[in-house]
């Protein structure tokens, strides 16, 4: 597979990464051994970005372990991400924000231990804290850095101002937000990357799998999945997004393509310097995914995109009171 490079300090990655999130929260019931070999699977295939976090396993570990297990025995070969930033003290009462250094750290060392490694090749801040200033952060991740437990640094659905702060103490090498067909509104970041020379992670790439063209009503998930809630799967928005998925499936056959690929592909075509991560269960679609990156789509092909979703999906992409706001 074809690579690129993630900001200016030296991260090189496979053009699709893999996203594990939806391994152990958010997407109902996990199932451990088919997450292994979908992650094992994308490894055979090229892929060399795995990304994980904290959150994910509720601060129990349990998806760091499972990353680490999976890509154990070629684990010089590929890139490990993870993510610090929450709460998770006490889960009874939700999780809340911790940017704080002394949980920095803690968290550091707890993911090593997790992904079984020496060194976090990619530590990025998962979401902002308004109670701790940027600069306290990124001087953190600094020093583990200089200590060698963390290779490069990145920030999540940061804003214009946190990342320039972030960036003039420790140069971010990556930012990773949400952007896909469904969620263009990252795209005005794009020009403070560009100056800046740091790279782009789209996550959620395939619009929580509804551009899978496997989409069902809100209602119709596990109780545990956050898709019931999720606006573009309600009542109205939902019936419109059916209707897109089904006009650019219709595009992707005249390709020989699927519309996940094509999809992928056009997140591909936006620049050079971005990388999804979509996630999967399933290794039969880990395949289909990672030969995304040999799609090549011309003018006529993005132009027929874009008027199909010219502003991206119908409904907000969180529900009001969890939507991240950027600074």
């Amino acid at each position: 597979m074809q690579r690129r490079a993630l900001g200016t300090q030296g991260l090189t990655v496979s053009a699709i990464g893999y996203g594990s999130m939806g391994l152990t929260m958010a997407y109902g019931p996990g199932d451990e051994e088919a997450g292994i070999a979908a992650i094992r699977r994308a490894h055979d295939l090229g892929v060399t970005f795995f990304d994980t976090a904290e959150l994910y396993g509720f601060g129990t570990g349990s998806n760091e372990i499972l990353v680490g297990k999976a890509v154990k025995d070629f684990r010089d070969e590929v890139v490990l991400a993870t993510k610090f930033g929450f709460d998770l003290s006490d889960l009874s009462q939700g999780f809340g924000l911790n940017s704080r250094p002394d949980n920095i750290r803690k968290v550091a060392d707890n993911s090593l231990r997790y992904l079984g490694v020496d060194q976090i090749d990619v530590f990025y801040q998962h979401r902002v804290d308004p109670d701790v200033p940027i600069e306290d952060v990124a001087g953190t991740v600094k020093e583990l850095i200089d200590a060698g437990k963390v290779k490069y640094f990145g920030l999540s659905e940061a804003g214009p101002e946190t990342i320039r702060k972030a960036h003039a103490v420790q140069p971010v090498s990556v930012l990773q937000t949400e952007y896909s067909l469904f969620e263009r509104d990252v795209e005005q970041l794009f020009p403070l990357l560009k100056e800046l020379g740091i790279g782009f992670v789209p996550y959620s790439p395939l619009g929580r799998g509804f551009i899978t063209g496997t989409a069902k009503p809100a209602g119709q998930y596990d109780a545990t999945d956050l898709r019931n809630t999720d606006p573009r799967w309600q009542p109205g928005n939902f019936e419109k997004n059916v209707e897109a998925v089904d006009r650019l499936g219709d595009l992707a056959a005249t390709k020989g393509i699927t519309v996940s690929q094509l999809a992928l592909a056009w997140l591909l075509a936006q620049g050079e310097h971005i990388v999804p991560i979509p996630g999967t269960r399933s290794a039969a679609r880990m395949e289909e995914n990672a030969h995304a990156a040999d799609v090549a789509l011309t003018e006529g092909d993005l132009a027929a995109i874009h008027e199909i979703l010219p502003n991206g999906g119908f409904g907000a992409r969180y529900a009001e009171e969890h939507a991240p706001t950027w600074v």
